[in-house]
């Protein structure tokens, strides 16, 4: 049973997430663009997949950004012995009770890190589809409601192979963002070091902005936004020219035009803005959709990217004219 929650005018929920991202920035460095794409995926209801190699500090932002929401966090390393029930929770007897009772596994968080998801087997990984989709876990029979507001950052390693396994399409389709970070320039580099030395010690302790109950108020202002329906089409016709295109085989589903048009509405919010215009859709569109485009063999072979793709479709589809203010 859900609760009626009070949404928050636009210029609050930007004002919030200006600070959200601000506190994060004190110990995230040279990921303001992918930190502001995954709190925009929070905002929209998703879940979010980093993408890249190790060391860039996927592992940091996901937790700075879980203590700015004031979410509660657990971390789950994954490896290749990983069971559903260790994500899920198991019924464990009581011999005092004479009974069963259910242990809730870290699924039972506020943000979930599924840290190196793709170094676990699918079975293992599909025990996060139901949550994922449902927000809740059913474990022998009986179904237990995870808390709300409950998000997912995963983080992938795109370049090792060596005992791990991919992710497939369906697990892929529930995220509504797959963001890579990138190397830092060299100026953001030095930053990173320097910061570690003036703070003489690891951790790189991040400040409540916000709590759970107002992320949903933030999230439930992103939910009164409407978009014009220019924009709704031109979001469908997006995810339509993948389906059409010579090098995909298999293209976005409708759950990639929703991500398209829910991701798109909540950075136009958090720009402070009650209408979306089509930069947001193009800002956002290769995070919303190359994760779900499944390329053919030849041009798999050839090099190319899925992100390519998505980048060419943003200069052939036609965009509608800017929603005036």
């Amino acid at each position: 049973m859900s609760e009626t929650v009070t949404p928050l005018a636009v210029d609050e929920v930007a004002r919030l997430g200006t600070a959200v991202l601000d506190e994060v920035g004190t110990a995230v460095v040279g990921m303001a663009r992918p930190l502001r794409t995954a709190l925009a995926a929070v905002l929209a209801g998703g879940h979010v997949l980093f993408e890249d190699v190790p060391g860039l500090g996927k592992t940091l932002a996901a937790r700075s950004l879980a203590s700015a929401l004031g979410l509660d966090f657990r971390r789950l390393q994954c490896t290749p012995d990983l069971l559903p029930l260790d994500i899920t929770g198991s019924n464990v007897y009581d011999p005092a009770q004479s009974r069963f009772e259910f242990r809730p596994g870290p699924v039972f968080t506020g943000l979930l890190l599924a840290d190196e998801i793709n170094r676990t087997a699918p079975k293992t990984q599909s025990a996060l589809l139901e949550a994922m989709a449902e927000r809740q876990v059913t474990v022998d029979g009986t179904t237990y409601a995870l808390p709300a507001p409950f998000h997912v950052v995963a983080t992938s390693n795109p370049v090792e192979y060596e005992g791990t396994y991919p992710l497939p399409e369906a697990q892929l389709d529930r995220f509504m963002v797959r963001l890579s970070v990138g190397y830092p320039d060299a100026e953001q580099e030095s930053d990173v070091l320097l910061r570690r030395l003036s703070r003489r010690q690891e951790a790189a302790p991040v400040g409540q902005v916000v709590d759970a109950e107002t992320l949903r108020a933030m999230q439930a202002g992103v939910e009164a936004v409407e978009v014009e329906h220019d924009v709704v089409r031109y979001c469908v016709a997006l995810a339509a020219a993948t389906r059409g295109h010579s090098a995909v085989e298999v293209g976005a589903s409708p759950r990639g035009s929703q991500a398209l048009v829910l991701l798109a509405r909540a950075v136009a919010v958090l720009a402070g803005r009650t209408y979306v215009l089509p930069e947001d859709v193009k800002e956002v569109a290769v995070a919303a959709l190359a994760h779900r485009l499944t390329l053919t063999v030849s041009t798999w072979a050839s090099g190319a990217s899925t992100e390519t793709v998505v980048q060419e479709l943003l200069g052939r589809v036609p965009a509608p004219a800017a929603v005036p203010a």
